[in-house]
């Protein structure tokens, strides 16, 4: 820290919504030049703080401080003109714009004469990119990027603004662990000048790495204050949830040796160069790299959404070829995607809506959809997955982002896949959730079902794997056990392009 007086400090915030007390009588205290961390399950009143601080909405009682003066965030505009900056987890970009429109959009440099100076929109947002070390033209049509790419535009918005405050809200959700420690030194760079960060994230190991303090809500309260303890993810699991979970990732090996699905030498238009591997049944495979090394465009060559330019797929030793993704979930496999978002849910359905969606004929009678069998259907599987009840009354905009994703995957379990390719499925759920969803994935490698994991959290994909592929540019380098590999060595493999040793016997 490098002042005893707080930049911003909140005095017993309350809100409360119809039935909900979101913050309890919430104080914390965010010191220039440290980052702070918030931390707490879905529902535990972060995202309410985050809209207070950010102006989106007003505290039903408590007080907002700016170095010890008492003053009131109105809306974003009095946000941003008192220094803050927000990243929200929600993306708030045009997709049809440029990058460097969306870097400034609503700030737009201008002449004296009040018109758009489009060359130092140029300018400024490529010294943003650089100093970010973001490869990204500020030309580029923003829509046209990667998920991290876009989180990374995002990001730069808040930077361009020179703000002495930033809230970032699950800031690396969409990065690989490359851009992680890119945007992490950029963050130590920030509170080196004197800024403030408060940094909101699910992933506790980069939290112990990065923040300076830490702030766990439960329910709505503050169950540990800044600077009480020395950060450590088992002491804040344990404030977390109320309970010490002693394993975070509960893995169980059920890999047999048969072969259910054996990729050689696949290619696309769209980034996959050379990508060859076996799948066994009740076997967990990763796939490792860095941000845009062709993991998810190797699960969409599998899945028919990008057609094959050579190479062939052979399910069970018969080749087979998908020419779209109707003929890859009739021959049972299924696709969880990266953005559950906008390719995984329709959020003005319910739970049996979202779960029946892919498997429609198998209740149909006479042409008529079988709404019974469709209800008795949803709630068996909301029952197995321990999927909120809410879900049955509730469309799923009103769900956390845990019971989200167990509905994408319901999914794919009424449709009776057996192969499933889950790309990042643990991207912005808390703890709790994502050990629900690791205890899932062993109940289907436990039922004989095969699992393709695609993860940005190493941790994860070495814990939960039995065998890991690395990814280099639309090719798999190496595919090794993953007992045989330790945090470093699959950052090593993952940027290291020399490393391609031929893919390791099954064992």
């Amino acid at each position: 820290m490098t002042s005893e007086t707080p930049l911003w400090e909140f005095v017993d915030i309350s809100k409360a919504y119809p039935g909900v007390l979101a913050n309890d009588k919430v104080c914390i205290k965010l010191m220039p030049g440290s980052i702070h961390g918030l931390l707490g399950e879905n529902g535990c009143g972060k995202s309410t703080m985050i809209k207070t601080l950010s102006g989106v909405q007003q505290p039903d009682s408590g007080k907002i401080l700016h170095n010890g003066t008492e003053v009131t965030i109105s809306d974003p505009q009095a946000a941003r003109d008192n220094g803050i900056a927000t990243v929200f987890q929600e993306f708030s970009i045009v997709p049809t714009l440029s990058v460097g429109e969306n870097i400034f959009l609503g700030n737009m440099p201008r002449s004296r004469l009040g018109v758009i100076n489009w060359k130092k929109v140029h300018d400024d947002a490529a010294r943003v990119l650089a100093e970010m070390d973001v490869d990204v033209s500020p030309n580029a049509i923003t829509g046209t990027l990667s998920v991290g790419e876009q989180q990374l535009v995002e990001i730069a918005k808040a930077i361009a603004m020179d703000a002495r405050m930033i809230i970032l809200d699950e800031p690396t959700a969409a990065l690989g662990e490359e851009e992680i420690e890119r945007l992490h030194q950029l963050l130590r760079n920030m509170r080196s000048r004197g800024t403030a960060i408060l940094y909101v994230s699910h992933r506790l190991d980069e939290v112990e790495r990065i923040v300076d303090e830490v702030t766990i809500l439960r329910n709505g309260r503050v169950v540990r204050a800044s600077g009480e303890t020395e950060i450590n993810v088992s002491d804040i699991v344990s404030a977390m949830v109320g309970e010490d979970i002693g394993e975070h990732y509960p893995k169980e090996h059920n890999a047999s040796d048969d072969v259910v699905l054996e990729a050689q030498g696949l290619v696309t238009e769209f980034g996959v160069t050379d990508a060859s591997f076996t799948l066994h049944k009740g076997e967990v495979l990763g796939l490792g790299g860095v941000l845009g090394s062709g993991r998810t465009e190797i699960a969409r060559a599998l899945f028919g959404t990008d057609e094959l330019s050579a190479g062939q797929i052979l399910l069970s030793g018969k080749p087979v070829r998908f020419r779209r993704e109707i003929d890859a979930i009739r021959a049972g496999l299924a696709l969880v995607p990266e953005n559950r978002k906008y390719d995984g849910l329709f959020f003005n359905f319910r739970a049996s809506g979202n779960i029946t969606a892919a498997s429609l004929g198998g209740l149909n009678r006479f042409g008529v959809l079988n709404l019974k069998a469709e209800a008795q259907a949803t709630h068996d599987l909301i029952r197995d997955l321990e999927i909120s009840t809410q879900a049955e009354e509730k469309t799923v905009n009103f769900l956390s982002g845990g019971n989200q994703q167990k509905i994408v995957i319901a999914r794919w379990l009424f449709s009776q896949s057996d192969i499933l390719i889950l790309d990042e499925p643990t991207q912005g759920i808390d703890i709790g959730a994502k050990i629900a969803v690791y205890k899932l994935i062993n109940k289907l490698t436990r039922a004989g079902k095969s699992i393709i994991l695609i993860s940005s959290d190493h941790d994860e994909l070495l814990a939960m794997s039995d065998r890991i592929a690395v990814v280099q540019h639309g090719a798999i380098k190496r595919t090794v056990k993953a007992s045989d590999l330790n945090h470093d060595d699959l950052v090593r493999a993952s940027a290291d392009a020399l490393h391609t040793k031929p893919e390791e016997a099954f064992a």
